[in-house]
């Protein structure tokens, strides 16, 4: 009797998970990788743009970006883009170093494994941000509407009652 009653609330809960499981596994596609480049021997950072599609050089590396997806808004912030690098040493042949999915909240998960360069995803994105820097520049120089001015005003004391003068 009682596994009677087990299987209808299975069954509840099951159909329950699928629509959240689907809602989770959704993403958007995005034109545009925001990545960036680290040269371990200078130390220094680099902010790289790559739209899908094509390939943008970072020292030796030819990074080909494929495709780039975001979690939608109601969805803890995600990025991953799927990267093609390859490396062209001087004086030897090319070779792809790494070809995968890159997260940017888990950069550690899947790494590029290279002596002199690291390459990492910070997000995907439909705007460049380097056409956002320009605009937010543009929209410092255009002077501020200033409020009409508002009438003088005279401040009159409260009148006193009759005899506390």
């Amino acid at each position: 009797m009682r596994s009677l009653l087990v299987l209808p609330a299975l069954a509840v809960l099951a159909a329950a998970s699928v629509p959240g499981a689907a809602r989770a596994a959704a993403t958007i596609d995005q034109p545009i990788a925001e990545l960036r480049g680290l040269d371990k021997i200078t130390a220094r950072t680099q902010p790289l743009e790559a739209k899908v599609g094509e390939t943008v050089q970072f020292g030796t590396l030819g990074i080909t970006v494929r495709a780039c997806r975001k979690a939608p808004p109601e969805d803890p912030p995600e990025s991953a883009a799927f990267l093609e690098i390859t490396d062209t040493p001087p004086s030897k042949p090319a070779a792809t170093v790494f070809s995968g999915w890159m997260f940017a909240s888990s950069p550690g998960v899947s790494a590029l494994d290279h002596p002199v360069y690291d390459v990492w995803v910070v997000s995907c994105t439909d705007t460049s941000p380097a056409a956002t820097a320009a605009q937010q520049e543009v929209d410092e120089n255009v002077p501020d509407a200033s409020p009409l001015p508002l009438p003088e005003m005279k401040i009159i004391p409260p009148a006193l009652p009759p005899g506390r003068q």
